[in-house]
């Protein structure tokens, strides 16, 4: 939370995509303006092209002025920093607008009107400015805010995860290992090693990243540990249509649920059990990585449409669309006895 705090509240302009916003505002104002009825402007191609250049210059050294202030603007109270942040703006469009000014007297090019004059210049460079400013700044500071909150839902959505991993699966897993540690002590131990990546994955599903690679193992663990449980009514087959981009970073905990979904909702309903099938493929594009499971239909109390279904792959399509943005996709869909989940992540 600390650090959260000392985070700058100014919006970034020393971003690519925020300056290129700030330089399309500032040819769009000028446009307008070109295209506005008034009387006595007569926009040429010449005044054009010198009105285009003054305000993409001034958008510029604004953009850099507040970008190298960042940090300190941000210490101030937002009214304040946000208030001195327009004035900023204002300030270097006034001198922007008497230097073009004089150099435009000076060698009597008549690109200014010259019906209007230095002060009126510079006054109206500075407020058409400072508006804009204040404009784009409060835009992007509501992007900020809406993008801190998808980031956290998404953390309240991994932290969820984490959470319903626990109840249902450990004591089911204990009772499994206890039941080994007398009969097979070599594969009791590695029950205990899996069960215990498994939840080192689980406490760290809100934060940072994994890879396919790791996404993978992990999913291969918890199988194993339901398989001990489970038996023959278990099956297990793996599709991996090489190559695949093995160290694709992912959000943490995005094939594991699907599997456990399969497991729970699916093969543990049935009582001849069935076959879990993942299925992993990439083109230039994307990755593809499915389950596939028989399962009861999802109208049953406990099918593969139960709520607890629904809300991983609610969750995992909320982080895999905040990572990769709207070309990522999650779906699920009951069809015939079995029911398929799959994503689809670009390949970037």
């Amino acid at each position: 939370m600390a650090e959260d705090a000392r985070e700058p509240w100014l919006p970034d302009l020393c971003r690519l995509t925020r300056l290129a916003t700030m330089l399309g505002v500032a040819e769009l104002v000028v446009l307008v303006l070109a295209l506005a009825p008034a009387e006595g402007a007569d926009w040429t191609a010449s005044r054009l092209a010198s009105a285009s250049g003054f305000a993409l210059w001034v958008a510029l050294t604004v953009s850099v002025l507040l970008c190298v202030s960042r940090a300190r603007l941000s210490r101030l109270p937002k009214l304040l920093g946000g208030g001195l942040a327009i004035v900023l703006a204002g300030v270097v469009a006034a001198i922007g607008a008497v230097m073009l000014y004089a150099i435009d007297d000076s060698l009597g090019t008549g690109l200014v009107p010259g019906a209007v004059s230095a002060r009126r210049f510079a006054l109206g460079s500075a407020a058409i400015t400072a508006l804009i400013v204040a404009i784009v700044l409060r835009y992007l500071y509501a992007v900020d805010g809406w993008q801190a909150q998808v980031r956290a839902s998404a953390r309240a959505e991994a932290d969820a995860l984490q959470a319903r991993i626990k109840p249902h699966f450990l004591f089911n897993s204990m009772n499994t290992i206890v039941g080994l540690v007398r009969r097979d002590p070599e594969v009791a131990e590695r029950a205990v090693l899996d069960l215990s990546d498994l939840f080192r994955a689980a406490l760290g599903a809100g934060q940072g990243s994994s890879t396919l690679a790791e996404e993978v193992e992990l999913a291969e663990r918890y199988l194993s540990i339901e398989q001990l449980r489970l038996g023959e009514r278990l099956q297990v087959r793996w599709r991996r249509d090489e190559p695949l981009p093995w160290d694709l970073a992912l959000p943490r905990l995005v094939l594991q649920p699907l599997v456990e979904n399969a497991v729970l909702h699916g093969i543990s309903r049935l009582p001849g059990g069935g076959t879990v099938e993942i299925a992993l493929a990439a083109d230039a594009d994307e990755l593809r990585v499915g389950v596939h499971n028989p399962a009861p239909p999802p109208r049953e109390r406990d099918g593969a449409g139960s709520p607890g279904s629904q809300h991983a792959q609610r969750s995992i399509a909320h982080r895999l669309g905040y990572a990769f943005g709207p070309r990522a996709r999650m779906a699920g869909g009951w069809h015939e006895g079995y029911y398929l989940a799959e994503f689809r992540v670009p390949l970037r």
